[in-house]
């Protein structure tokens, strides 16, 4: 079992928490285009509050453990591991509640090249406990604003986690899938959900547009974010996110398999 002394040394090693590659500059642009309810960064979510920059800065503060100086604009912004290990343990904890009811999930990413593994090692462990893990409208076609102007995605699966990809992707040795923002991926699963007359998500878990699209509609939601990320802990703050996990989102893949195992465990999911 990873204790949480080894996770927190690892936290700071693999630089998911401590002084992170998300930059200062970074983490203020997002603020200051969250505060303008830029949807480049709501993320599907449609805030209830006023949130101006100075409060998004206090909030992520609160939340991540940045710097709430708003005189400090440049270098690593930083993430405290404390925060992070409290977030991972409210997580855990809703993950084991998930499957003591055996509600149904859908799990979702934005970032497959980073965060697939992770997700999915939790989706395989629910799907074990009983839980209906959810996939559906398959293959389904996305048109996703971004910024070379409109494309078409597809819904896909991996391990039971959605993702969408460009057209002519998946087949063998391809990327996983493409990095998005969007809260449009959730709609259309949920879109195909309905249309089967399926069971709809009573929990959603993932990052990005699919825990604030999530959080928006009602559904709980529970996900991973980075500090330039400051929806999902706006979401939390107005309660419609029931979980987010400040750390940084786009180290190596391998980096995060000390924490499904730490989930896991603290969920009471290890197999």
């Amino acid at each position: 079992m990873l204790s949480t002394g080894a996770l927190r040394a690892h936290l700071l090693a693999a630089r998911l928490a401590g002084p992170v590659a998300t930059s200062r500059e970074e983490s203020l642009r997002s603020y200051r285009l969250f505060a303008a309810r830029d949807p480049r960064v709501t993320l599907g979510l449609d805030p209830e509050w006023a949130w101006a920059e100075r409060d998004l800065l206090q909030l992520m503060a609160e939340k991540c453990g940045v710097s709430s100086d708003p005189d400090h604009v440049s270098g690593p912004d930083v993430i405290d591991p404390e925060r992070t290990l409290s977030a991972l343990d409210a997580f855990a904890g809703r993950l084991r509640q998930a499957a003591a009811h055996r509600v149904p999930v859908l799990f979702g990413t934005g970032h497959p090249h980073r965060l697939l593994g992770f997700y999915a090692g939790l989706a395989d462990a629910l799907s074990a406990a009983g839980c209906l893990v959810l996939t559906p409208a398959q293959g389904r076609c996305i048109d996703i604003t971004t910024r070379f102007g409109v494309r078409t995605y597809h819904l896909g699966y991996v391990g039971g986690v959605a993702l969408v990809r460009e057209p002519g992707a998946g087949c063998a040795g391809s990327e996983p899938g493409a990095h998005t923002h969007s809260p449009l991926p959730l709609r259309v699963a949920l879109d195909g959900l309905a249309e089967a007359g399926g069971p709809l998500p009573e929990l959603v878990v993932g990052d990005h547009g699919w825990v604030c699209g999530a959080g928006q509609l009602g559904i709980e939601a529970i996900g991973l974010a980075d500090t330039d990320d400051p929806a999902l802990f706006v979401g939390e703050a107005e309660g419609r996110v029931s979980v987010a996990v400040p750390l940084d989102d786009a180290v190596r893949s391998a980096y995060y398999r000390p924490l499904t195992r730490y989930v896991l465990n603290r969920a009471c999911l290890s197999q």
